[in-house]
C-alpha cells in the first residue's frame, strides 16, 4: 500500500532523511519511533506532498504520490487542524467538499466518522467547545471522511488522559480490521507494543532497524531484565560479570540482562553476599530495544 524507496531531503546543510526505504502492506500498521528531528515529520510531509524529495519516491497504492493519490491518503497531523469557531458537522463537510464528495454521500460519511469516534451527539457543537480529547477524535474523524486506503497518524494521543487514549486505541484497531493501512510516530513506547504490527527506528534520518517486536528483541540477547537497587552496585556489576550478565543503565537504575530465565531463588542465589535493597524482573521491552537500538548508532 505504501512503499518508500531511497528517500532524501536536505535542507541548507542538514541532512534531514537519509536513503530510507520501508514498504507497509495493506492492513498494517507499522509505528516509526525516533527522537524530535529524527525526521518523521519530514517523512511525512514527503507523503503528501508538502515536500518534494531531493531523490528517491513514494508510491502509494502502486502510484507516485501526485495529486491523483491523495484521495487515497488521509493525515491526522499533530497539532488539531480544525475551525474553532465550526461545528463537529460544518468541519467534517468542509474537508469531505475538499476531496470532493457528493452532497449525500458528504452527511453519510459525517454521521459514520463521528459515530465512530463517538462524537455523534457533538454534530452541532462548535469545536471551541470540545475537550482536547475530543478535539483529537474529531481530527481522526477528518482524516477518514473520504474513506482514505492509508492513515498517517502523527502523536494521536498525545496529551490525552487514559480513557480518550484507549478510545482512540480502538479506533485505530477498527480501521486495520476494515483492511486500512496505518503509518503511525508517537513517542509512547507502549502504544507501538500494543498497536503496531511492525516499528522501525529512525534517528538522525537513518533507519536504524525494522520488524516486528519479536524480531526486534533478537537485538537483546536475553529472556529478561532485572534491576538493582543496591548500596554496593560495583560488586553487584562485577557479579554480574562473572556470570555473564550484561549491564546497562536505564536513567539512574541499575539492569541487567539475564540470558536465561531464572527462578527468583537462584537469581538472589547469583548476586548472594551483597545487600540488595530491591530486584525486579521484567520481559525485554520495546523501551530496552529502541535505547539499545539508538544508543549503539
Amino acid at each position: 500500500m505504501l512503499d518508500i524507496q531511497n528517500l532524501s531531503k536536505k535542507f541548507g546543510p542538514h541532512q534531514a532523511l537519509t536513503d530510507l526505504t520501508l514498504g507497509l502492506v495493506p492492513g498494517e500498521v507499522y509505528g516509526l519511533l525516533g527522537p524530535n528531528g529524527a525526521g518523521k515529520t519530514t517523512t511525512i510531509n514527503l507523503l503528501s506532498g508538502l515536500l518534494q524529495p531531493d531523490t528517491g519516491q513514494v508510491l502509494i497504492a502502486g502510484e507516485s504520490a501526485s495529486e491523483k493519490t491523495k484521495r487515497h491518503l488521509g493525515i491526522m497531523p499533530q497539532q488539531n487542524l480544525l475551525y474553532q469557531s465550526l461545528t463537529c458537522g460544518e468541519n467534517l463537510s468542509f474537508f469531505a467538499k475538499i476531496y470532493g464528495l457528493s452532497r449525500p454521500l458528504r452527511s453519510q460519511r459525517i454521521l459514520t466518522c463521528l459515530q465512530a469516534v463517538n462524537l455523534e451527539d457533538r454534530i452541532n457543537t462548535v469545536v471551541g467547545a470540545l475537550s482536547g480529547g475530543m478535539q483529537r477524535r474529531l481530527s481522526l474523524a477528518v482524516a477518514m471522511v473520504h474513506q482514505p486506503k492509508l492513515v498517517v497518524l502523527d502523536e494521536p494521543t498525545t496529551g490525552l488522559d487514559i480513557e480518550a487514549r484507549y478510545g482512540v486505541w480502538n479506533f485505530i484497531r477498527q480501521l486495520q480490521q476494515q483492511g486500512v493501512t496505518i503509518l503511525l510516530t508517537t513517542h509512547l513506547l507502549d502504544e507501538a507494543e500494543r498497536l503496531c504490527d511492525r516499528i522501525g527506528f529512525l534517528k538522525q534520518g537513518h533507519l536504524l532497524a525494522q520488524g516486528s517486536l519479536n524480531e526486534l528483541r533478537t537485538r537483546i540477547p536475553a529472556q529478561e531484565v532485572v534491576t538493582l537497587q543496591t548500596t554496593e552496585e560495583e560488586a553487584a556489576i562485577s557479579r554480574a560479570a562473572a556470570h555473564g550478565f550484561t549491564m546497562r543503565r536505564y536513567d539512574t537504575q541499575l539492569a541487567f540482562w539475564i540470558p536465561e530465565r531464572l527462578e527468583l531463588k537462584e537469581l538472589l542465589h547469583r548476586f548472594d553476599g551483597i545487600p540488595l535493597d530491591s530486584i525486579a524482573r521484567s520481559p525485554v521491552t520495546l523501551e530496552h530495544i529502541y535505547l539499545e537500538v539508538t544508543r549503539s548508532s
